[in-house]
């Protein structure tokens, strides 16, 4: 049963290029992702069978212009993750890590002959990326980050440890940040496998098991001694963690969308199961409580929908900053979440199924809730914009 999610009209302010893109990648999600995702998700195990097919959509590298990739405006490449959100978020994960993270390094912060020697494979999909930042004691403060390099000769040699990283188990390039022992710099350098497929010596990983959301994404822990990387492999523009945060900024925005695309997943299946569920003898869409609880996820959906375009609306003009950032963040995965929840409750002990999707969208805002920043650390930004005292420690 179709149950819309445009209460104020905004996909009326769409042009043709990003209805366009909107409308690909819904049919191909619906057609290709949905049918499948829940056996994968099942078995904590990641469809790569989708990457040929993903492939072919033209949606890799977003907004990169040139070198094989879409250069799509910033409101095309979030209602990708929007879309392909709302049928799973282990795959839109998989599109991040590979188009905004690692290519977007690159694109930010690598030269014309490291754009040129790594991007058009990877925005055909020939080779998949990875990036790897976060360690196993520094979530939220990455700008601690302990991971070392050292320069010798030719190469980089790396050593430390990452976790939480996607696709680093498989990624065939990954982007990772080092502190360089001679100028306690962070700088980002491109590990390749080796021509036989095999990872370099000094890099191995560990897959991380038993999460309860994003079981179709692999996000394994990362050892990484003596690692050595040829000195072509350092990202040329890459000299300290503001270009991090360079690269963070260019994909602020992403875990907004996907909230959107939880939460409308799970609005549209409360209110399609509370129109076909019938208790007492009629549908429980008919009762008071049922209608309170649809019309005020739709409410808070509505807003999420807003604050989305406007943030990406100020990004494409220059005008985005960190705190409005962080206000998105919060407020999108507070409500992402609560309207999950809601869903779940609204279908009863169904919605603990995977058959009927929420129970999925659910357990995935849990981890979406975390990521790029948890609520609180969004919070304590906000507060240090409306208050200029930082609570943050030293």
């Amino acid at each position: 049963m179709t149950v819309s999610t445009d209460f104020y009209l905004l996909e009326g302010a769409l042009n043709d290029e990003q209805r366009t893109v909107q409308n690909r990648v819904r049919e191909f999600a619906n057609r290709e992702v949905l049918p499948i995702i829940n056996d994968y998700w099942d078995r904590a195990a990641f469809p790569f069978e989708l990457v040929p097919k993903i492939a072919q959509l033209g949606i890799i590298g977003t907004t990169i212009e040139g070198y094989g990739c879409p250069g799509m405006s910033r409101l095309a490449s979030a209602l990708v993750s929007m879309e392909m959100s709302r049928v799973d978020g282990s795959v839109n994960t998989f599109l991040s890590v590979q188009s905004g993270l690692t290519m977007g390094s690159i694109a930010l912060l690598g030269d014309e002959d490291q754009k040129n020697r790594w991007l058009p494979d990877m925005a055909s999909l020939d080779k998949i990326g990875s990036f790897a930042l976060t360690e196993p004691n520094h979530g939220s403060d990455s700008v601690a980050l302990e991971t070392t390099a050292r320069r010798d000769g030719d190469y980089w040699v790396l050593n430390g440890s990452k976790r939480w990283i996607g696709n680093a188990n498989f990624a065939d390039i990954v982007v990772i940040w080092a502190r360089d022992e001679a100028d306690n710099k962070v700088k980002g350098f491109v590990m390749e496998k080796n021509s036989d497929g095999t990872y370099p010596d000094g890099y191995t990983t560990d897959l991380i098991t038993g999460k309860i959301g994003k079981r179709a994404i692999m996000q394994p822990d990362v050892y990484i001694k003596n690692l050595r990387i040829p000195a072509d492999n350092r990202l040329a523009e890459s000299s300290g963690f503001k270009d991090v945060g360079r690269v963070l900024m260019a994909t602020r925005g992403n875990a907004s969308w996907e909230s959107l695309g939880h939460a409308m997943a799970a609005y549209e299946a409360a209110a399609s199961y509370a129109k076909e569920r019938i208790q007492f003898g009629k549908p429980i869409a008919s009762y008071q409580l049922v209608q309170n609880k649809l019309a005020n996820m739709l409410s808070e959906l509505t807003a999420m929908q807003l604050i989305c375009f406007r943030i990406t609306e100020l990004q494409e003009q220059g005008r985005l900053t960190g705190p409005m950032s962080s206000m998105a963040k919060m407020h999108t995965a507070q409500k992402g979440r609560w309207i999950c929840a809601e869903a779940r409750d609204v279908l009863g002990g169904n919605g603990l199924l995977l058959e009927y999707q929420v129970a999925r969208h659910l357990t995935d805002m849990e981890v979406v809730h975390t990521y790029e920043g948890t609520d609180s650390i969004q919070s304590l930004i906000v507060g240090r914009e409306i208050t200029g005292i930082s609570a943050f420690s030293s």
